[in-house]
């Protein structure tokens, strides 16, 4: 893995040993419906070995954001437990609490290779963040649970919770199978990619992928530039962009990167632009340099999507993170389809981040049809931007 120096769930001793599992089931929810189960399915392989080695199996994970009580009604962690157990085909058993006697008895009960999850590690953020910002007492709690720590949560590795660094401090630690599999796929197409490389950015935020341009730009033969991110590069170009998303504290800063790397970044021709947000929204067709005052850009238009057909073509290495139009939507959801499309067919590695890529790929069929899909968005994007991963970190045998 790169000469990352990390144990792994295969290295340590789980016989009889109560193994915290920090899982990554984060899913997509409406009305207490999980929309998409990949984050679950991609667990399964780690408790599966953990309790086939008959360790004693506690999942803890994080849904969604906890700012009040009524968010705890839509976010609770016992649908994911149900499904996880119909996936898996055993009882796994549900605690509706983060800590306490409840939690302390059913983990005392546990018999070799038993497997229960604890209630979303965020509904300790109710009272002053005690999760998120890894507060010493909470994690010392839950790692008096275990005896061993796996942290199997990619997508949390940029974070420095009470539930992945906190625990590592006081236990045996190594990454879980996922993570394994994300660092070997990240860490293979960043230190030798096959070329070309083609670099595929979009989504609404351009402040969270300058450091991932800047970073890859010294990599990559190609940056292709689209979403609503594209819109501070051409007003720091001097377009008129109308209504358009666009960081204005950025847009010095997307004028510096792209005089730097001009002969690599790729630029929308022509985009589709709309009205409003909303599926009722008006949708036309122009050049960059004719967008009116009151237009938003919402999609990449027919000249671009067919320049990037061609960029895709040729490329033997593709990496993208962050959807090209506003997909939500039909009528501009053209772009964003069209290159899952391409993509799907080129016989080249294709890396997608994940967040809302991995959503769209999954809503439009493209689930099975890429080299990988990452559980990751923003662990990914600031892995690629070189970060270094807090989650990580606290893992790293010195």
């Amino acid at each position: 893995m790169g000469g990352l120096n990390l144990k792994t769930v295969v290295d340590l001793k789980l016989n009889n040993k109560k193994v915290i599992l920090r899982c990554d089931l984060n899913v997509p929810m409406e009305n207490n419906q999980i929309t998409d189960e990949t984050r679950i399915r991609e667990s399964i392989e780690t408790i599966e070995l953990i309790s086939n080695a008959y360790g004693k199996v506690i999942i803890l994970s994080h849904l969604g954001r906890i700012k009040e009580e009524n968010d705890k009604l839509k976010n609770s962690l016992q649908p994911v437990c149900q499904r996880l157990s119909e996936l898996m085909k055993r009882s796994i058993k549900f605690i509706p609490m983060t800590r306490g006697p409840e939690v302390e008895q059913a983990v005392n009960e546990m018999e070799k290779g038993d497997i229960i999850m604890l209630e979303n590690t965020r509904f300790e953020d109710l009272d002053g963040n005690k999760e998120s910002s890894n507060n010493p007492e909470l994690a010392k709690y839950w790692a008096s649970l275990g005896d061993v720590f796996i942290n199997d949560a990619f997508g949390t590795l940029h974070r420095a919770h009470a539930s992945n660094v906190g625990i590592a401090e006081h236990l045996p630690s190594g990454i879980g199978l996922l993570v394994k599999k994300e660092l070997d796929v990240l860490v293979d197409v960043m230190e030798k990619p096959q070329r070309p490389l083609l670099v595929i950015l979009g989504g609404a935020k351009v402040s969270t992928k300058l450091g991932v341009i800047e970073n890859l730009a010294k990599k990559a033969d190609k940056i292709f530039i689209g979403g609503g991110m594209c819109y501070t590069f051409f007003k720091a170009l001097g377009y008129n962009v109308g209504a358009s998303i666009v960081d204005d504290e950025k847009v010095a800063e997307c004028k510096r990167i792209y005089d730097l790397y001009k002969d690599k970044i790729i630029l929308p021709t022509d985009v589709i632009v709309g009205t409003s947000y909303s599926p009722m929204s008006a949708a036309r067709l122009t050049k960059i340099s004719d967008i009116y005052t009151n237009d938003i850009g919402m999609d990449m238009g027919v000249e671009t999507i067919d320049n990037l057909r061609k960029e895709i073509l040729e490329a033997k290495t593709v990496i993208w993170n962050g959807p090209i139009g506003v997909f939500e939507l039909d009528r501009f959801s053209n772009g964003t389809k069209k290159a899952l499309e391409y993509l799907s067919n080129i016989s080249g590695k294709v890396i997608l981040g994940g967040g809302d890529t991995a959503y769209a790929a999954v809503k439009f069929g493209f689930k099975d049809s890429f080299h990988h899909i990452s559980t990751g968005g923003g662990a990914t994007l600031e892995f690629l931007e070189g970060k270094r991963l807090p989650g990580l970190d606290a893992l790293l045998d010195e």
